[in-house]
């Protein structure tokens, strides 16, 4: 069986004991498929470095928008220039965050804008961060009609999540489908078609039970897809071969 986490961040200090002890775990898991996103530029370079390093890790380049006010001219440059490389696949992750506020409203949107107009340009996908911003997330994305992309760790409703769908993006399920409290996120998992759905961990954060509280890591996505199989009442081994199938239409992967 053969595995995909859409979005970790293996580059974060939290793996700078055990890097490459959770690349084997997640092989050892059936993951056969990382993309390690970047969250600014530092991240995006050691990002695409992680992806030179091991075969079965893609990069996606981007700030995030708690660091949209470091994305200048130069660092979007830069940025260019690193999604030209063949292991990055997306840009990402981009978007809004309304919860944190860690960068100015106004400069999270022009960030936004200005890397949605970068994948555009590149013709690439995006990886899209929404957090307490969904209506204008979804403004933002019907003005640039024709992009492709995802919307990671998602926490929308299900009407959003419809209209995301129907916008050609895909909805992506973390570790939160399988909390003990979860309500909505399920219901998501079981109205949308299985085509429409990836998985992820968002590692380091948000584990999945048992492992909730602890740092999570790229081979607990198993986890996640045994929970969108129980709710779909599908084999796991279904979930695993049609999400993957979607990451590799999604992102370019052969």
């Amino acid at each position: 069986m053969f595995l995909t986490d859409t979005h970790a961040h293996l580059d974060f200090p939290q793996f700078d004991s055990d890097r490459e002890e959770a690349i084997e775990r997640a092989l050892a898991a059936g993951v056969g498929i990382i993309i390690n996103v970047g969250a600014d530029l530092a991240s995006s370079r050691r990002a695409v470095a992680l992806a030179e390093a091991h075969p079965q890790i893609y990069a996606a380049v981007g700030v995030h928008p708690h660091d949209a006010k470091t994305l200048t001219e130069e660092v979007l440059t830069e940025l260019r220039e690193l999604a030209r490389h063949p292991q990055v696949v997306a840009i990402g992750e981009i978007g809004l965050d309304f919860y944190r506020d860690l960068s100015p409203r106004d400069v999270q949107r022009q960030a936004f804008e200005r890397q949605l107009a970068l994948a555009r340009e590149l013709d690439k996908p995006v990886i899209i961060h929404d957090r307490e911003a969904h209506a204008e997330v979804m403004d933002t994305l019907r003005r640039w009609q024709g992009l492709r992309g995802v919307l990671h760790c998602f926490s929308g409703g299900l009407e959003m999540a419809r209209r995301a769908v129907e916008l050609g993006f895909y909805i992506s399920i973390a570790g939160p489908v399988t909390f003990k409290n979860a309500r909505r996120l399920p219901e998501i998992v079981r109205q949308l078609p299985l085509e429409r759905l990836l998985i992820e961990t968002d590692c380091p954060y948000l584990a999945p039970h048992p492992h909730r509280g602890e740092r999570n890591e790229p081979a607990y996505v198993r986890l996640v897809a045994e929970a969108v199989a129980e709710i779909k009442g599908l084999p796991l081994e279904e979930v695993a071969r049609v999400t993957t199938a979607n990451t590799q239409t999604l992102f370019g992967l052969t």
